[in-house]
Protein backbone atom coordinates (compact mmCIF):
# COMPACT_ATOMS: atom_id res chain seq x y z
CA UNK A 1 0.00 0.00 0.00
CA UNK A 2 2.80 2.39 0.92
CA UNK A 3 4.56 1.62 -2.38
CA UNK A 4 1.36 2.27 -4.30
CA UNK A 5 0.82 5.62 -2.58
CA UNK A 6 4.41 6.56 -3.34
CA UNK A 7 3.91 5.73 -7.01
CA UNK A 8 0.73 7.79 -7.12
CA UNK A 9 2.58 10.73 -5.52
CA UNK A 10 5.51 10.36 -7.93
CA UNK A 11 3.20 10.08 -10.92
CA UNK A 12 1.36 13.18 -9.80
CA UNK A 13 4.59 15.13 -9.67
CA UNK A 14 5.81 13.66 -12.97
CA UNK A 15 2.57 14.68 -14.60
CA UNK A 16 3.12 18.21 -13.38
CA UNK A 17 6.70 18.20 -14.69
CA UNK A 18 5.42 17.07 -18.08
CA UNK A 19 2.78 19.78 -18.02
CA UNK A 20 5.40 22.36 -17.13
CA UNK A 21 7.76 21.25 -19.91
CA UNK A 22 5.08 20.65 -22.51
CA UNK A 23 2.90 23.65 -21.80
CA UNK A 24 3.75 26.75 -19.81
CA UNK A 25 1.71 27.49 -16.67
CA UNK A 26 -1.44 29.37 -17.55
CA UNK A 27 -0.80 32.16 -15.04
CA UNK A 28 1.17 33.11 -11.95
CA UNK A 29 -1.27 31.29 -9.67
CA UNK A 30 -0.73 28.09 -11.67
CA UNK A 31 3.05 28.47 -11.44
CA UNK A 32 2.97 29.11 -7.69
CA UNK A 33 0.82 26.01 -7.21
CA UNK A 34 3.38 23.99 -9.14
CA UNK A 35 6.25 25.36 -7.09
CA UNK A 36 4.34 24.69 -3.87
CA UNK A 37 4.00 21.04 -4.87
CA UNK A 38 7.71 20.93 -5.65
CA UNK A 39 8.51 22.28 -2.18
CA UNK A 40 6.12 19.83 -0.53
CA UNK A 41 7.82 16.96 -2.37
CA UNK A 42 11.27 18.27 -1.36
CA UNK A 43 12.26 18.84 -4.98
CA UNK A 44 13.14 22.40 -4.04
CA UNK A 45 13.94 23.66 -0.56
CA UNK A 46 11.48 25.70 1.47
CA UNK A 47 14.02 28.55 1.49
CA UNK A 48 14.12 28.52 -2.30
CA UNK A 49 10.34 28.41 -2.48
CA UNK A 50 9.97 31.36 -0.12
CA UNK A 51 12.57 33.31 -2.08
CA UNK A 52 10.67 32.72 -5.32
CA UNK A 53 7.47 33.93 -3.67
CA UNK A 54 9.40 37.01 -2.54
CA UNK A 55 10.50 37.68 -6.11
CA UNK A 56 6.89 37.48 -7.28
CA UNK A 57 5.70 39.80 -4.52
CA UNK A 58 8.04 42.71 -5.29
CA UNK A 59 6.12 43.55 -8.45
CA UNK A 60 2.97 44.07 -6.39
CA UNK A 61 4.28 45.80 -3.25
CA UNK A 62 4.63 49.60 -3.09
CA UNK A 63 7.52 51.19 -1.24
CA UNK A 64 5.20 52.50 1.50
CA UNK A 65 4.71 48.91 2.70
CA UNK A 66 8.35 48.33 3.66
CA UNK A 67 9.77 51.82 4.26
CA UNK A 68 11.06 53.05 7.60
CA UNK A 69 8.29 55.51 8.55
CA UNK A 70 8.97 59.21 9.09
CA UNK A 71 8.82 59.16 12.94
CA UNK A 72 11.66 56.61 13.01
CA UNK A 73 13.98 58.22 10.47
CA UNK A 74 17.31 59.20 12.04
CA UNK A 75 18.61 62.32 10.30
CA UNK A 76 21.65 64.55 10.78
CA UNK A 77 21.40 68.32 10.62
CA UNK A 78 23.91 69.95 8.31
CA UNK A 79 24.93 72.34 11.10
CA UNK A 80 25.64 69.67 13.74
CA UNK A 81 29.14 69.49 15.16
CA UNK A 82 31.48 66.61 14.40
CA UNK A 83 31.20 64.96 17.84
CA UNK A 84 27.39 65.05 17.64
CA UNK A 85 27.45 63.45 14.20
CA UNK A 86 29.88 60.71 15.28
CA UNK A 87 27.85 59.90 18.41
CA UNK A 88 24.66 59.68 16.37
CA UNK A 89 26.32 57.32 13.89
CA UNK A 90 27.65 55.07 16.67
CA UNK A 91 24.44 54.98 18.71
CA UNK A 92 22.16 54.24 15.75
CA UNK A 93 24.30 51.54 14.15
CA UNK A 94 23.20 52.75 10.70
CA UNK A 95 25.55 53.38 7.79
CA UNK A 96 23.59 56.01 5.82
CA UNK A 97 21.76 59.11 7.05
CA UNK A 98 19.62 61.83 5.47
CA UNK A 99 21.19 65.25 5.96
CA UNK A 100 18.63 67.96 6.67
CA UNK A 101 18.67 71.74 6.78
CA UNK A 102 16.69 72.41 9.92
CA UNK A 103 13.79 70.00 9.37
CA UNK A 104 13.11 66.58 7.87
CA UNK A 105 11.21 67.95 4.87
CA UNK A 106 14.37 69.77 3.80
CA UNK A 107 16.72 66.89 3.01
CA UNK A 108 19.75 68.20 1.16
CA UNK A 109 21.87 65.07 0.86
CA UNK A 110 22.94 61.70 2.25
CA UNK A 111 25.84 61.01 4.61
CA UNK A 112 27.65 57.67 4.39
CA UNK A 113 29.31 56.88 7.70
CA UNK A 114 32.30 55.35 5.90
CA UNK A 115 33.00 58.69 4.22
CA UNK A 116 33.80 60.17 7.63
CA UNK A 117 36.35 57.43 8.19
CA UNK A 118 37.95 57.66 4.76
CA UNK A 119 38.65 61.37 5.08
CA UNK A 120 41.02 62.81 7.66
CA UNK A 121 39.54 65.53 9.82
CA UNK A 122 42.29 67.50 11.53
CA UNK A 123 40.10 69.38 14.00
CA UNK A 124 36.44 69.72 14.73
CA UNK A 125 36.66 73.33 13.57
CA UNK A 126 37.53 72.14 10.05
CA UNK A 127 34.44 69.96 9.82
CA UNK A 128 31.81 70.92 7.24
CA UNK A 129 29.16 68.30 6.54
CA UNK A 130 28.67 69.65 3.02
CA UNK A 131 32.07 68.16 2.17
CA UNK A 132 30.82 64.63 2.94
CA UNK A 133 27.32 64.66 1.52
CA UNK A 134 26.18 62.65 -1.48
CA UNK A 135 23.08 63.48 -3.56
CA UNK A 136 19.75 62.25 -2.18
CA UNK A 137 17.33 60.21 -4.27
CA UNK A 138 13.61 60.89 -3.84
CA UNK A 139 10.88 58.41 -4.80
CA UNK A 140 7.07 58.32 -4.44
CA UNK A 141 5.32 56.10 -1.90
CA UNK A 142 3.59 54.23 -4.72
CA UNK A 143 6.75 53.06 -6.46
CA UNK A 144 6.84 49.28 -6.88
CA UNK A 145 9.71 47.36 -5.32
CA UNK A 146 10.76 45.69 -8.56
CA UNK A 147 11.17 49.10 -10.20
CA UNK A 148 13.09 50.40 -7.20
CA UNK A 149 15.39 47.37 -7.29
CA UNK A 150 16.25 48.13 -10.91
CA UNK A 151 16.87 51.78 -9.97
CA UNK A 152 19.19 50.77 -7.13
CA UNK A 153 21.06 48.44 -9.47
CA UNK A 154 21.45 51.05 -12.20
CA UNK A 155 22.52 53.88 -9.88
CA UNK A 156 24.52 51.76 -7.40
CA UNK A 157 22.60 53.68 -4.75
CA UNK A 158 21.46 51.92 -1.56
CA UNK A 159 19.04 54.41 0.00
CA UNK A 160 16.08 56.49 -1.19
CA UNK A 161 13.90 59.10 0.50
CA UNK A 162 10.19 58.36 0.21
CA UNK A 163 7.84 61.31 -0.34
CA UNK A 164 4.05 61.62 -0.45
CA UNK A 165 1.85 63.43 -2.95
CA UNK A 166 2.55 66.73 -1.18
CA UNK A 167 6.32 66.24 -1.52
CA UNK A 168 6.67 65.76 2.23
CA UNK A 169 9.00 63.07 3.55
CA UNK A 170 7.10 59.88 4.46
CA UNK A 171 10.12 57.76 5.31
CA UNK A 172 13.12 56.10 3.74
CA UNK A 173 13.95 52.74 2.21
CA UNK A 174 17.27 50.95 1.81
CA UNK A 175 18.51 48.20 -0.45
CA UNK A 176 18.69 45.93 2.60
CA UNK A 177 14.97 46.52 3.32
CA UNK A 178 14.16 45.56 -0.25
CA UNK A 179 16.36 42.45 -0.34
CA UNK A 180 14.95 41.27 2.99
CA UNK A 181 11.47 41.44 1.46
CA UNK A 182 12.66 38.96 -1.18
CA UNK A 183 14.96 36.56 0.66
CA UNK A 184 14.15 37.14 4.31
CA UNK A 185 16.12 38.71 7.11
CA UNK A 186 19.77 39.56 6.45
CA UNK A 187 22.11 39.23 9.42
CA UNK A 188 24.97 41.67 9.91
CA UNK A 189 27.66 42.08 12.52
CA UNK A 190 25.18 43.59 14.98
CA UNK A 191 22.64 40.79 14.64
CA UNK A 192 22.04 37.93 17.04
CA UNK A 193 23.62 34.73 15.80
CA UNK A 194 21.80 31.42 15.69
CA UNK A 195 23.51 30.45 18.97
CA UNK A 196 22.95 33.71 20.81
CA UNK A 197 19.56 35.16 21.73
CA UNK A 198 20.95 38.22 23.54
CA UNK A 199 23.95 40.38 22.64
CA UNK A 200 24.96 43.39 24.69
CA UNK A 201 25.66 46.48 22.56
CA UNK A 202 26.40 48.96 25.31
CA UNK A 203 25.49 49.69 28.90
CA UNK A 204 21.79 48.88 29.25
CA UNK A 205 21.39 48.29 25.49
CA UNK A 206 20.92 44.84 23.91
CA UNK A 207 20.04 43.14 20.62
CA UNK A 208 17.56 40.32 21.23
CA UNK A 209 16.23 37.54 19.03
CA UNK A 210 12.42 37.69 19.22
CA UNK A 211 12.31 33.91 19.72
CA UNK A 212 13.76 34.36 23.21
CA UNK A 213 11.25 32.89 25.64
CA UNK A 214 9.49 35.16 28.10
CA UNK A 215 10.85 33.06 30.95
CA UNK A 216 14.42 33.52 29.75
CA UNK A 217 13.86 37.24 29.27
CA UNK A 218 12.48 37.57 32.79
CA UNK A 219 15.40 35.63 34.22
CA UNK A 220 17.95 37.70 32.30
CA UNK A 221 16.50 41.14 32.99
CA UNK A 222 14.76 40.75 36.35
CA UNK A 223 11.36 41.41 34.82
CA UNK A 224 8.00 39.76 35.45
CA UNK A 225 6.24 39.74 32.08
CA UNK A 226 3.41 37.20 31.98
CA UNK A 227 1.17 36.06 29.13
CA UNK A 228 -0.38 32.62 29.51
CA UNK A 229 -0.98 32.25 25.77
CA UNK A 230 2.43 33.47 24.59
CA UNK A 231 5.81 31.76 24.87
CA UNK A 232 8.22 34.17 23.15
CA UNK A 233 9.20 37.80 23.62
CA UNK A 234 8.22 38.54 20.02
CA UNK A 235 4.70 37.23 20.54
CA UNK A 236 4.41 39.15 23.79
CA UNK A 237 5.37 42.41 22.06
CA UNK A 238 2.93 41.82 19.19
CA UNK A 239 0.17 41.58 21.81
CA UNK A 240 1.35 44.83 23.38
CA UNK A 241 1.51 46.61 20.01
CA UNK A 242 -1.88 45.05 19.16
CA UNK A 243 -0.49 44.40 15.66
CA UNK A 244 2.65 43.16 13.95
CA UNK A 245 4.84 46.28 14.18
CA UNK A 246 7.03 47.60 11.39
CA UNK A 247 10.76 48.13 11.50
CA UNK A 248 11.83 50.93 13.88
CA UNK A 249 8.51 51.05 15.74
CA UNK A 250 8.98 51.57 19.48
CA UNK A 251 7.04 50.57 22.58
CA UNK A 252 7.85 51.34 26.21
CA UNK A 253 6.86 48.86 28.91
CA UNK A 254 7.80 49.77 32.47
CA UNK A 255 11.56 50.49 32.40
CA UNK A 256 12.11 48.75 29.07
CA UNK A 257 12.19 50.46 25.68
CA UNK A 258 11.76 48.01 22.79
CA UNK A 259 12.69 49.04 19.23
CA UNK A 260 11.80 46.69 16.38
CA UNK A 261 14.91 46.10 14.25
CA UNK A 262 13.44 43.50 11.93
CA UNK A 263 9.93 42.21 11.26
CA UNK A 264 7.91 40.74 8.43
CA UNK A 265 4.17 40.61 7.82
CA UNK A 266 3.65 37.84 10.39
CA UNK A 267 6.21 38.21 13.17
CA UNK A 268 8.93 40.21 14.85
CA UNK A 269 12.43 38.87 14.18
CA UNK A 270 14.83 41.08 16.09
CA UNK A 271 14.56 43.74 18.79
CA UNK A 272 16.76 46.34 20.40
CA UNK A 273 16.22 46.66 24.14
CA UNK A 274 17.16 49.79 26.06
CA UNK A 275 16.83 49.65 29.84
CA UNK A 276 16.04 52.94 31.50
CA UNK A 277 17.59 51.93 34.81
CA UNK A 278 20.10 49.31 35.94
CA UNK A 279 17.82 46.41 36.78
CA UNK A 280 19.29 43.73 34.53
CA UNK A 281 21.52 40.76 35.21
CA UNK A 282 22.31 39.72 31.64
Amino acid sequence: METLMSEVKDNSWLDKIKDLLGDSPKDKKDLISLLSSAASDNLISQDSYQMILGVFSVSEIPVREIMIPRPHVIAIDVNEELNTVINKVIESGHSRFPVVNGKLDEIIGILHAKDLLKNQISTANDFDLHDYMRPATFIPESKRLNVLLNDFKASRNHIAIVINEHSNVSGLVTLEDLIEEIIGEIDDEHDVSSKEFVIQQATNKYIIDALLTLDDFNNSFNSSFVDEDIETLGGFLINKFEKVPKKQEIIEINDFLFTVLSADSKKINRIQLTIKKDNNSA
